[in-house]
């Protein structure tokens, strides 16, 4: 789509210095924003979640342990904040956890390009298995289409753990290699569920 709809387009803007724009360009600009923004949710009668670029934010790591949180609610007039679950000394790194605990290594690869601990996975298998909703993003509240659980699960089962573990270790792709990580961890979260080989 990129070379019928922008590449061929005279009028897309160009760099400063004259120079197009590439696809790659335009992966990394959806990349810094996308990383950097969270999910905040809305009124809670509305039971709306909003993706919010909140300045200064994203300087706040995750850490699924961390005692701080985001706080608030984006309501007219509302604000956000982080509260301090711990005293905090001078210079002391202030970590938060993304998805306030409920997001999945799914949403963790996707929206910020780590992959957490296993507790995320245990998140990704029980939305697999139906035995837990989707708790962020545009399909909040909701559970994965049964469909689409099977189709996911089939193709999981596709390869075994360890294919999988000798394909990661020759992989160099570092984007492929936390794919082929990702599908290790969802695997083994869901062996405790189900047998997958």
């Amino acid at each position: 789509r990129f070379d019928s709809s922008i590449a061929s387009n005279d009028d897309f803007p160009k760099w400063i210095d004259g120079t197009d724009i590439t696809e790659e360009h335009l992966r990394w600009a959806v990349w810094l924003i996308t990383s950097r923004v969270l999910t905040v949710e809305g009124d809670a009668e509305e039971n709306r979640s909003y993706r919010l670029l909140i300045p200064f934010l994203d300087m706040c790591n995750h850490n699924r342990a961390s005692p701080h949180v985001l706080t608030g609610r984006a309501v007219p007039g509302g604000e956000l904040k982080v509260v301090a679950g711990a005293p905090i000394s001078a210079g002391e790194q202030i970590d938060i956890c993304y998805g306030g605990g409920v997001a999945g290594n799914d949403r963790f690869l996707q929206d910020y390009g780590f992959l957490d601990s296993d507790v995320a996975y245990g998140i990704v298998a029980q939305q697999l298995l139906g035995k837990k909703k989707i708790m962020e993003g545009a399909s909040a509240g909701r559970s994965i289409a049964l469909g689409d659980r099977e189709a996911t699960l089939e193709k999981l089962r596709e390869t075994t753990t360890q294919q999988d573990s000798s394909l990661w270790e020759t992989e160099s792709d570092p984007a492929l290699k936390s794919a082929i990580e990702f599908r290790l961890g969802v695997k083994r979260a869901l062996s405790k569920f189900i047998i997958m080989e």
